[in-house]
């Protein structure tokens, strides 16, 4: 099955680099005391991440640094450094070969920033959960201080900030969009995904004297070019997914921005970029060339996407269909006078080769140096094995299957009774109880295409939605497998399946559940149905809650037949694109009648390069053929809008009851509105009208003490309100909206935490 879609030679085979003499590190060095205690007078490679070193399988830079290090390679850790100079990133001296930089397990912006943008002040990757260790836009800032640091030293970028910043991508935080990570960082290369394959090749090459500049063509890499690679040949964009007739628009290929038709620039000689692609029939001793390899995809300019929402909207599609890398064509972006070139994904890693990242000699515990500080996400984790990697739902939100791939990369049951064992026998504090077994997704071990030669050509962004592909597997019998011989391992008591279910995939063999309800639910078991209306289900590219209700039967009846009583945590959504108000009134409805009070919820939060992300920002399908006709995606923007979503979610907290009940004036549905069983939320009590009388004498009282305003303004005889204007010419009205606006901004929410746990993002 594996031979269609397999890389042309093996993670492991390498000859070692000389060091491997020296031995493994305890810990990868973060500081010239521990070089010096190895014997090292200098490191090959020096990784720069914004995470605290935890030496365990789930944290990216101890795989990297380990898999590094298993070809002979002497790597240090620079984590968390002060990014205000260079002095920090100087501190392990220049490395021989190159800098590796990363933000850390999650991107900066969304590990720094709530979903409504508010500042976080903690940080699950930090010693003591302090937030404010690492900047925005870390692989940015950490490639630049490495630049001053050492001239001349290469950088590389990768991990999943880089992996989403690949090319010119719309970014939430400053709402524009922004160019690729690796122009705005200057370094020399991007790495995208998982990476160990491509990093190990570009080491070993690096070690041989090659230089970086001449690796161009190396799969799961980005570099900047001024043209395309010699002997590759183009193909437009528009040509695999003809946005349609847009006018006016220009060219997205032009040389000049001022240029205004797609006609005058196809006449122009001046405008060497706007001139047609031809594709060149292949040679005869090259007839059985695959139609993807050596060809490239000329997507849209960065200077056109930034400001042509609909070409915006195109190029995520296509970048979406070139993910394959049994068939991914490479991509290429101008920026300005050169460009972005992406090659395609890099093959995924065989189980022998998952099996040895794992088996490589991890501590599974926090560098010495952090003493007893704790560090959340490694607490989190502690007890928890990665069996897999991957995800082929697709769903539009996320970035697992952007990051990881489609193709669901699986480790050995032998390998994970083994880390396991491990666990039970070396890790502090282990109790007996496994905290999880599982992924990105619990449900999808060793489930693969059972084509080959589908998997290899498939261009589907999900094997699931709308419906379960016919090749894939769904057979869940080699994770009942594991469940129940890890669960029979001595001094093991329970082995609990806290990673999301993917339910519709569950519901196709019922045995599984079985085996779930029996034995590996704590009490609760969460789901993610996301949502319970067609409109945001269908943006999500998420199974109809029909799945979910034939889920919970099954579950309620194995939970039954075991005695046990166990329950259901689904988790929401709000604002995501597709969703109107209704849409969150539905839900809420549902959420009352289900008995359903949730504590924590989630607004939607637009992660670089999503397709959730793009249809946010250009209210465009791009699911669909995008065209100047394309299907409008509403979205709610603003902080206003997007927190009436948020409320009605938790419609059951009084602090959301009036916002709740102006919608609902506002939507006709008054009905909703009383204190009986039908109704929503309660109708204002005696005790708000009571509040909102005092906050408005208040407002007042101050207005007439601080705005200098005579006594004479104070009334009319005839009783109405004088038309009162402060000191400034601006009304009483405006100067309550300000006074209320900076006591506002004075005192930011307190941000509720998204759905985190750490998984190996790299």
């Amino acid at each position: 099955m594996q031979a269609t879609i397999k890389a042309d030679r093996s993670l492991f085979s390498y000859p070692k680099y000389w060091p491997h003499c020296l031995g493994t590190a305890p810990f990868l060095p973060m500081s010239r005391e521990e070089m010096d205690a190895l014997g090292w007078d200098s490191c090959d490679v020096i990784l720069v991440t914004g995470d605290a070193y935890v030496d365990h399988p789930s944290f990216g830079m101890a795989v990297i640094g380990r898999v590094l290090e298993a070809h002979g390679f002497r790597v240090g850790i620079i984590a968390q450094p002060d990014w205000k100079s260079k002095d920090d990133f100087m501190k392990l001296g220049k490395p021989n070969l190159y800098f590796g930089v990363t933000a850390g397990n999650m991107d900066s912006m969304i590990n720094r920033y709530t979903s409504d943008k508010k500042l976080r002040h903690d940080d699950a990757y930090t010693p003591g959960n302090v937030g404010g260790k690492r900047p925005d836009r870390a692989v940015t800032v950490y490639a630049q201080r490495c630049r001053e640091a050492f001239k001349g030293v290469p950088v590389i970028a990768g991990g999943i900030e880089a992996s989403l910043r690949r090319i010119a991508h719309y970014d939430y935080w400053s709402e524009k969009v922004r160019r690729s990570v690796l122009f705005d960082s200057k370094a020399d290369m991007l790495f995208f995904g998982n990476a160990e394959r491509p990093l190990v090749e570009v080491t070993h090459r690096l070690a041989a004297g090659e230089s970086i500049a001449d690796m161009r063509d190396i799969r799961g890499t980005a570099i900047i070019v001024k043209e395309a690679l010699p002997e590759w040949q183009g193909v437009d964009s528009t040509s695999l997914d003809r946005p349609g007739k847009i006018d006016p628009i220009p060219s997205p290929y032009i040389m000049e921005p001022e240029c205004d038709s797609q006609e005058k620039d196809s006449k122009s000689s001046e405008a060497p970029d706007a001139s047609p692609i031809v594709i060149q029939p292949p040679q005869k001793e090259k007839e059985k060339r695959k139609p993807w390899e050596n060809v490239y995809v000329k997507l849209p300019a960065y200077e056109t996407v930034k400001d042509n929402k609909t070409l915006y909207a195109h190029t995520s599609r296509i970048l979406h269909q070139e993910t394959n890398p049994g068939c991914a064509r490479a991509l290429m972006q101008r920026h300005g006078d050169r460009h972005i070139w992406i090659n395609p994904p890099a093959m995924p890693l065989e189980t022998e080769e998952m099996d040895a990242v794992f088996d490589l000699p991890y501590q599974r515990v926090p560098h010495p140096a952090y003493g007893d500080a704790k560090i959340p996400a490694y607490d989190m984790i502690r007890f928890s094995i990665n069996i897999m990697r991957g995800c082929y739902g697709g769903c539009t939100f996320c970035s697992i299957t952007e990051h990881e791939g489609r193709i669901i990369q699986s480790r050995s049951e032998d390998s994970i009774i083994r880390e396991i064992e491990q666990i039970r026998d070396t890790v502090p504090g282990f109790t007996g109880v496994i905290s999880d077994l599982g992924g990105p997704t619990a449900n999808m071990y060793r489930l693969r295409c059972k084509s080959p030669k589908a998997e290899a050509t498939c261009r589907r962004p999900s094997c699931v939605y709308p419906s379960i592909c016919a090749h894939m597997d769904t057979d869940h019998k080699p994770t009942i497998d594991l469940y129940r011989r890890a669960r029979n391992l001595p001094g093991i008591k329970k082995i609990l399946i806290a990673s999301g279910v993917r339910y519709d995939l569950a519901i196709e063999d019922p045995e599984y559940i079985k085996e779930l309800a029996l034995h590996h639910v704590g009490g609760y078991l969460k789901i993610a149905p996301e949502h319970t209306e067609e409109g945001p289900l269908s943006k999500m590219m998420k199974p109809g809650m029909g799945t979910y209700d034939r889920f919970k039967a099954l579950f309620d009846k194995y939970s039954e037949e075991a005695g046990k009583k166990q329950y259901l945590i689904p988790y929401f959504i709000a604002s995501h694109p597709g969703t109107t108000d209704e849409d969150m009134l539905s839900l809420a409805i549902w959420l009352k009648e289900n008995k359903f009070k949730l504590d924590q919820v989630q607004n939607f939060y637009p992660s670089p390069m999503a397709t959730a992300t793009t249809m946010y920002h250009t209210e465009v399908n791009s699911l669909r053929k995008v065209t100047k006709d394309s299907e409008e995606v509403p979205s709610a923007k603003g902080e206003i809008h997007r927190r009436l979503h948020k409320a009605m979610l938790r419609y059951h907290d009084p602090k959301n009851f009036a916002q709740i009940r102006q919608a609902l004036v506002k939507m006709g549905r008054e009905d909703l509105i009383g204190r009986g069983p039908q109704h929503l939320v309660p109708p204002e009590s005696a005790n708000e009208k009571r509040q909102k009388a005092q906050k408005g004498r208040r407002g007042e009282r101050a207005l007439t003490k601080h705005t200098g305003l005579p006594p004479s303004f104070q009334r009319e005889s005839n009783g109405k309100k004088s038309n009162r204007v402060n000191s400034q010419g601006k009304s009483s009205g405006d100067t309550t909206k300000s006074n209320a606006g900076k006591a506002s901004g004075n005192r930011p929410p307190k941000s509720r935490g998204q759905r985190q746990q750490p998984t190996s993002k790299r």
